[in-house]
């Protein structure tokens, strides 16, 4: 099965029979390893689709930060497992109609990270990508290597557990459903296994690190309120400098809104400059959330975000002591 051509015949089907009106999917970007979101609106097009490795957007985040381009339209959308998350969660929220949206799966097997792939080529300019499956070959000026997949790929990808759709309308090809892991959560245990003082000098190590460039909230599909709390001047709830206390307290009040929202997609962590992990914090509330109260951010489109639902024999212990 050729995954690119059975998505692009997808998407001329759904605008030729006049059931999208828009289709928002990958093109090939203009650097080797950044595919960039293209919107799609008569059939032709449909041909500069891609789907690969370097497909790392969350395009679910469109809906909610360019709604104006997107109203009174029938939306189809390519969705990875993290990105149909989304979409659901924003249903959930009333932020989509679900009439208004075809969703359409595409087997993902991992995103690059940038970053890690400098670290390999050290630094190099990277002119050609060739994704092999389990190997991934980087050419450029002089050089040529091969790297495992696993060592490239954004740390999202590799706890990942639900790596195809959940929810969809159409899949290109067979969805697997829940995929196991076992290292799921092998960096949280590692994390909570340390004394308190060493809790707080790693993550004072990496908050320290923040430019306060926000690049994690406005990528985040999570994140649109019309006036973030850092933006706001009255009252001003935390100081707008890069001290790592403010920084600190924005990542907690942040972590805290998508409490329960939180897909792990890994977006946030790839678009930070300062390569800060920004994902332990997220999986370690994902994990509080689906322990005390059942859920996990995006799969259920007929239930409710766990902050806005409320069950008799949920967990209490936090608030009894």
């Amino acid at each position: 099965m050729n995954v690119v051509n059975d998505l692009r015949k997808t998407i001329k089907k759904l605008l030729a029979e006049k059931k999208i009106d828009l289709f928002v999917g990958w093109e090939k970007g203009s650097l080797p390893m950044a595919a960039t979101p293209i919107f799609i609106t008569n059939e032709d097009e449909a041909d500069r689709i891609v789907f690969d490795i370097t497909c790392g957007n969350n395009l679910s985040v469109y809906f909610t930060k360019d709604k104006k381009q997107f109203a009174d339209k029938k939306v189809g959308i390519a969705v990875k497992g993290c990105d149909a998350r989304s979409v659901v969660l924003n249903i959930l929220e009333k932020q989509i109609d679900r009439a208004n949206v075809v969703m359409v799966g595409v087997p993902c097997h991992g995103v690059l990270d940038k970053k890690k792939v400098l670290a390999k080529t050290d630094g190099r300019e990277v002119l050609e990508l060739i994704d092999g499956g389990d190997t991934v070959t980087l050419k450029g000026n002089g050089y040529e290597l091969s790297s495992d997949r696993s060592e490239i790929l954004s740390s999202s990808c590799l706890s990942c557990i639900y790596p195809d759709a959940q929810e969809y309308d159409i899949f290109v090809g067979e969805p697997r459903g829940e995929v196991p892991n076992e290292n799921r959560l092998k960096e949280i245990k590692e994390f909570e296994a340390m004394s308190t003082s060493e809790k707080w000098a790693s993550t004072r190590a990496e908050y320290e690190k923040c430019i306060r460039c926000y690049a994690c909230r406005n990528v985040c599909p999570s994140c649109y309120c019309n006036v973030c709390f850092v933006d706001q001047n009255d009252p001003a709830w935390i100081g707008n400098t890069c001290d790592f206390t403010d920084s600190m307290v924005f990542h907690i009040i942040r972590n805290l809104h998508v409490a329960g929202r939180c897909v792990e997609c890994g977006a946030c962590e790839r678009a930070c400059p300062m390569d800060i992990n920004l994902l332990l914090l997220n999986r370690k509330v994902a994990m509080e959330v689906k322990d005390r109260f059942g859920d996990v951010a995006g799969l259920d489109i007929n239930g409710k975000p766990a902050m806005v639902d409320f069950r008799e024999d949920e967990k209490q212990d936090f608030i009894m002591g």
